[in-house]
């Protein structure tokens, strides 16, 4: 097992942070959902401050949940949705959700899995970096992409067929994602030392 000394605030330099680039001028909409991104990314990320490797794995609560595992989620949940602005939905694996054997479920729905999951060989630190370099790179296309773009969404049974999300919706999706796991995370956090991001 990787050991690291804690992620703090220093090391974990929020991503409310201002970035350079052309998001330093924005204004209107583009400003707010920037905004937005900023805040609630920055919550998340008060969660893991002063954590060393052991506690980001920590289940702390009923749940399967950890806070290295939903900073390593949110990641790669919001680099998908980035790549979904820029390009589409892609050819998405053809997975029968339904008939899956969760004994033996097949190599997406693993990495599905192991998505949600600090492994041993991972650390907190490296998904913090990861997390703020994704986050940049988003706000960038948020600043420069067409929001009234449309995008065919990926097959999977949480999608109505057929249906597409513009550019602006796919932003909103991510905004929803990071604040509902921020919320996650405060509640782990707090279970674990007694932390919180507020109060």
């Amino acid at each position: 097992m990787t050991t690291t000394r804690p992620t703090t605030a220093a090391t974990s330099a929020t991503a409310a942070r201002t970035t350079a680039g052309s998001t330093t001028t924005l204004t209107g909409e583009r400003a707010d959902l920037v905004e937005s991104l900023r805040r609630h990314r920055g919550f998340l990320l008060t969660t893991v401050q002063n954590l060393s490797d052991e506690q980001a794995r920590e289940r702390s609560t009923v749940s399967e949940l950890t806070l290295g595992g939903l900073v390593k989620h949110v990641t790669q949940t919001e680099a998908q949705w980035a790549t979904f602005m820029r390009e589409g939905a892609g050819t998405a694996p053809d997975i029968d959700w339904e008939s899956i054997d969760w004994s033996n479920p097949p190599a997406e729905v693993r990495a599905f899995q192991d998505s949600h999951r600090l492994l041993d060989d991972e650390t907190l630190a490296h998904w913090v970096e990861e997390y703020e370099r994704v986050a940049a790179a988003t706000d960038e296309l948020v600043a420069t992409l067409d929001l009234d773009t449309r995008h065919d969404l990926p097959r999977a049974p949480w999608f109505e067929p057929g249906a597409q999300w513009s550019v602006r919706r796919a932003v909103l999706h991510i905004i929803a994602e990071t604040s509902q796991h921020a919320g996650h995370a405060d509640i782990i956090r707090e279970s674990i030392d007694g932390q919180k991001t507020m109060g």
